[in-house]
């Protein structure tokens, strides 16, 4: 009997270790726009890859920048992290039974998302009405355009809305084939440059926060792997601050901007890393309209996507 205690003793301690086992990969998404500077750094100075080498954990970059596109990625298991994801498509993922937690934040831009004209006489958002518009679904931006339409007493359903991913949009706005596209960051500067205009931008109308997420499962099964991913985000953006003009060279040439555009996609960028009482306040808004706009069916609690790691410093 005892011979036999020992036996189930051992095979649920193997059972329990298998369970909790470290990966052997992780997958994160790359996402450098609208310009996530911590992500960048801690890409080109192979921060995660030297934090897990010693545990023979693989590092494998996704380069899926939207966050609808990354929650489906999520949802088929071949995404563990996001590097940055906003929180409109957090939110609309959740509530579609898509479980996504908030790891840690990144950003809290409002100028680097913009609704740009096609080159030609200045548009207002109320000559959208009627007009063809281009951007991501789903997104801060998407959302950006359905609360300047509606502040400015245009129903969404009055423009011609067409999901598309911000450099195809880019692209076709500047070819004048479409009035308009949802850009951000560097996307903005470069189209401004060449004769585009921007007819608004998410000040005023909504209050972007970037946040490092991770799908459910993975934070559950890796809780301390996911503390080592948020502390390695956290020391990047501790070494911006201190190689600043380091930082801004790594971002420029990621982007293909100037030193000077880049210092300026830096300071519209508002980075930090622990959320507060207020994000969850953000959060709770960002529901709410997302519900009142017909983006989101399901009411969700949340308090629970955040996880306490994302709050603690």
């Amino acid at each position: 009997m005892k011979l036999k205690s020992v036996l189930s003793v051992l095979v649920l301690s193997m059972a329990a270790a298998s369970v909790f086992a470290a990966p052997s990969e992780i997958n994160i998404a790359y996402v450098k726009a609208p310009f996530n500077l911590q992500n960048m750094v801690m890409k080109h100075n192979n921060m995660l890859e030297n934090e897990f080498k010693k545990d023979g954990i693989k590092i494998k970059w996704h380069d899926i920048t939207s966050g609808a596109k990354q929650t489906q990625a999520m949802a088929a298991g071949s995404l563990d992290v996001s590097a940055t994801m906003n929180t409109a498509s957090l939110l609309m993922a959740n509530s579609a039974g898509n479980p996504v937690v908030v790891a840690t934040g990144v950003a809290h831009p409002t100028k680097v998302f913009a609704i740009v004209g096609k080159p030609g006489p200045q548009m207002t958002v109320k000559d959208l009405k009627g007009k063809t518009v281009v951007g991501p679904k789903g997104t801060v931006l998407h959302q950006t355009l359905v609360a300047a339409l509606t502040k400015n007493g245009v129903d969404p359903k009055d423009v011609n809305f067409i999901s598309m991913d911000i450099p195809k949009g880019m692209t076709a706005m500047m070819a004048g084939k479409v009035d308009a596209a949802l850009l951000a960051a560097g996307g903005v500067i470069k189209a401004n440059a060449n004769g585009a205009k921007t007819i608004a931008t998410a000040d005023g109308y909504t209050e972007p926060n970037l946040v490092m997420t991770a799908s459910k499962k993975f934070a559950d099964e890796n809780p301390e792997i996911l503390k080592r991913i948020v502390k390695v985000n956290r020391d990047a953006l501790a070494w911006i601050k201190a190689h600043p003009k380091e930082a801004l060279e790594i971002g420029a040439k990621e982007h293909g901007i100037s030193l000077k555009d880049a210092e300026t996609l830096k300071n519209w960028s508002n980075y930090y890393d622990t959320l507060t009482d207020e994000d969850i306040k953000g959060l709770e808004a960002d529901q709410k309209f997302l519900k009142e706009n017909g983006m989101m069916e399901k009411t969700v609690n949340v308090k629970d996507l955040v996880l306490p790691m994302a709050m603690q410093k």
